[in-house]
């Protein structure tokens, strides 16, 4: 009698499923995050590069800028690594997605 194995598979499937998209919805939120957090360091080096046009620029304010864009840089490299990350969970999301339908057909 295949029926119980069926449903165990299929339960185990479910399970995995929920917890994948935990997963994604979690890098998601963290991909908003860096997001938000990159936004800001822009507003920093805009701020920053007005305040050079101004005033000429101390050595003070163009280490500051360049603070600011490297902390940008990384912050966006976080990002691009995050959004790979979803990827992959989706991909895996897909992956169950298709066994559960080839469950469902037996």
């Amino acid at each position: 009698m295949t029926g119980g194995s069926d449903t165990a598979k299929r339960d185990m499937l479910l399970a995995r499923r929920l917890d994948l998209v935990a997963n994604v919805s979690a890098l998601t939120a963290e991909a908003l995050r860096l997001d938000q957090k990159r936004a800001g360091i822009e507003m920093d080096v805009l701020r920053l590069e007005l305040e050079i046009g101004r005033s000429g620029g101390s050595a003070q304010l163009v280490r500051d800028l360049h603070e600011a864009e490297e902390r940008a840089a990384a912050v966006m490299q976080e990002g691009a690594r995050c959004e790979q990350r979803i990827a992959a969970a989706e991909a895996e999301v897909d992956d169950v997605d298709r066994s559960l339908a080839a469950t469902d057909g037996n």
